[in-house]
C-alpha cells in the first residue's frame, strides 16, 4: 500500500522534535517520558527513513532514464529498486499501524484447570511452566501472586505477575481455552483423554483509569491455602477482596498480609480495567470481530495433541509439529510471532478496505 508522503514527514518531524526536547530537558520525570517516547518511535522513524531514501533513489533514476549515456544503466537499477519497494512499504505500513496502548504493559497471568479433573490441573501446570520459561527467555520477571496446587500435581489455579517491556503485546493472544489430547498419567488402559485449561492475560498499564472505590469492596482475611509451613497454618495472612457491584473476587495468599492487600487491590483494578477494555473493544469491533485478538476466554484457541506431537492454533489455522519444544516454552515464540503477524495482516487489510 502506498503511504502518503505527508505521513512520512510527520513521523520524522515528531521524532526530531522529541530528540530536540531531550537535549534541553532538565526535569527528571519529563526526561523519562521523552526517553520512552523516543524508544517507541525510533524503529518507526528508521523504517520511514529507509523508505524515503529508496523513493528518492527511484526518483533520481527516473530522471536519468532519458539520458543517452546513463539511461540503460539507470533503467536496470530502477527495476531492481522497484522490485523491493513493496516489501519496504509493507514493513513501514506495519510500523505505522495504530498501537494498542497497552502493548508495552506488564501483565497478570491467570491459569485455571478446566474440564478434565486431575489431568486438567496437570495440564494447567504444564501451561504455567511454558509461560514461565517463555518469560525467562524474553528477559521478563515473573512472580507468583497466588496458587492452589492439585493433589495429583499441577494447579487448580495459579496467578502470577509478569513485568517487563512489551509483555502484553506478546502475551495478549494467549487468553482463551487451551485443550490437551493425551494419555493422562492417571490412565491405566492407555486411552487418550481430552482436557482443558483456561488462560487469562490482564494488562497492567502504568496508570490504570477505572471508576473504583474501596467503599465498594469487601475485604476478608483468612489463612493462606498454600502448602506447608507453620506460618501458613497459624497466620490469617491471605486477603480476599470482593468488588460487590461486579462480583469480581481476588485472592492473594503470600506470607505478608500487607503485601497481599496491595497486590489484591492492584489485581482488582486490573480486572475492572480489563472488563472496561473488553466492553470498549466489543463496541468498536461492530460487525468486524477480530479473528486473532477477540480475547474471548470461553473460546477454544489452541489444541496440544501429544500422540501426533502437534500444536494447532484454531484462530489462524496454524499447525506446528514441535509440541515438546513449544510446551517447554523454548519454541512458543513461533506461535506468538505467527499470531502477531496475522493480527498485523488483518489490520492492514482493514485499512486498505476502509481506505
Amino acid at each position: 500500500m502506498k503511504i502518503p508522503q505527508q505521513k512520512l514527514e510527520q513521523v520524522l518531524d515528531k521524532f526530531d522534535a522529541i530528540e530536540a526536547r531531550m537535549s534541553v530537558e532538565t526535569v527528571p520525570d519529563e526526561i523519562v517520558k521523552l526517553a520512552k517516547e523516543h524508544a517507541e518511535l525510533r524503529p518507526v522513524a528508521e523504517g520511514v527513513r529507509t523508505l524515503k531514501e529508496r523513493l528518492d533513489e527511484i526518483a533520481e533514476l527516473e530522471e536519468l532514464i532519458a539520458d543517452p549515456e546513463m539511461g540503460a544503466m539507470a533503467k536496470e537499477e530502477l527495476h531492481a529498486l522497484k522490485s523491493g519497494l513493496g516489501a519496504i512499504e509493507r514493513q513501514v505500513s506495519i510500523l505505522l499501524l495504530p498501537k494498542d496502548k497497552d502493548d508495552n504493559a506488564s501483565v497478570v497471568l491467570e491459569v485455571r484447570a478446566g474440564t478434565g479433573g486431575d489431568e486438567a490441573a496437570i495440564f494447567a501446570g504444564d501451561l504455567f511452566r511454558m509461560y514461565a520459561r517463555y518469560a525467562s527467555l524474553q528477559g521478563w520477571k515473573l512472580e507468583i501472586e497466588t496458587e492452589s496446587e492439585a493433589e495429583m500435581g499441577g494447579y487448580k489455579e495459579i496467578v502470577a505477575s509478569i513485568t517487563g517491556n512489551g509483555v502484553f503485546g506478546k502475551m495478549k493472544f494467549e487468553s482463551g481455552v487451551h485443550r490437551v489430547q493425551r494419555v493422562p498419567v492417571t490412565e491405566t488402559q492407555g486411552r487418550v483423554h481430552t482436557s482443558a485449561a483456561t488462560v487469562a492475560v490482564l494488562p497492567a498499564p502504568e496508570d490504570i483509569e477505572v471508576n473504583f472505590s474501596m467503599t465498594d469492596v469487601r475485604v476478608d482475611t483468612m489463612r493462606a491455602s498454600g502448602a506447608g509451613g507453620q506460618h501458613v497454618n497459624k497466620t490469617d495472612s491471605a486477603v480476599r477482596m470482593t468488588h460487590e457491584p461486579t462480583g469480581i473476587v481476588v485472592v492473594c495468599d503470600a506470607k505478608s498480609q500487607h503485601q497481599n492487600r496491595a497486590n489484591a487491590e492492584k489485581i482488582l483494578k486490573m480486572k475492572l480495567y480489563d472488563m472496561e477494555r473488553a466492553r470498549i473493544d466489543a463496541e468498536r469491533a461492530g460487525d468486524r470481530k477480530s479473528q486473532v485478538g477477540s480475547g474471548d476466554r470461553s473460546e477454544r484457541i489452541r489444541t496440544y495433541n501429544y500422540s501426533q506431537g502437534r500444536v494447532s492454533d484454531h484462530r489462524i489455522n496454524l499447525t506446528l509439529y514441535n509440541l515438546d519444544k513449544i510446551i517447554a516454552g523454548d519454541a512458543l515464540d513461533e506461535v506468538v510471532n505467527s499470531l502477531v503477524a496475522a493480527d498485523q495482516a488483518e489490520k492492514l487489510a482493514a485499512l486498505e478496505t476502509d481506505g
